[in-house]
């Protein structure tokens, strides 16, 4: 029975998404940290997690049934922060509307799915978009975070559903 990996997240608009892998590439051109590059530009609502393939169809049914609910949320990207000594992200302002997207996603899945891995290391929901992190060396990292400081950038949009995004082997896809 194959398993992949799969994590449901709000993933921005195309002109958003375009604008932040030219910031993943500037990461990966000056400091050296290519690995961002393998997904699109999103925010965790559930971290990886391996599914059945034979029962990913209950997968979508969970994944719609959570759109079914969803109202849109006004979600706001504002300037950059670390998680150091090697994550480099674009900030999202703090919003009590994502935190309870969060949450209802969060429950849902451990209710319907059965999955209790929601968060990182069991850390509380730290919304985020990476633009670097796990092949960003230390020293790497440091220049990254004086570079990053000095910058500054700014986006708002709609939130209206989840995605639901797959990794087939060597990327994560959001799926349709």
């Amino acid at each position: 029975m194959s398993e992949q990996l799969y994590f449901i997240a709000i993933v921005p608009p195309g002109d958003i998404q375009n604008e932040i892998t030219a910031l993943k590439h500037i990461v990966a051109d000056r400091f050296g940290s290519k690995h961002a590059l393998n997904a699109p530009p999103h925010i965790t609502l559930h971290m990886p997690f391996k599914w059945k393939e034979k029962k990913v169809e209950k997968l979508y049914r969970t994944i719609e049934e959570i759109n079914d609910e969803v109202k849109p949320i006004e979600v706001e990207l504002r300037g950059f922060d670390f998680f150091e000594p090697r994550v480099v992200f674009v900030n999202v302002v703090e919003n009590q509307f994502l935190n309870d997207l969060q949450k209802l996603v969060v429950e849902r899945c451990r209710k319907k799915l059965k999955l209790d891995n929601a968060n990182y290391r069991d850390q509380s929901f730290h919304p985020h978009v990476t633009i670097g992190f796990r092949d960003l060396k230390k020293r790497m990292f440091y220049e990254a975070k004086e570079y990053f400081e000095k910058q500054e950038t700014s986006f708002k949009f709609q939130a209206a559903r989840v995605e639901l995004l797959k990794h087939d082997g060597s990327k994560w896809k959001v799926l349709k």
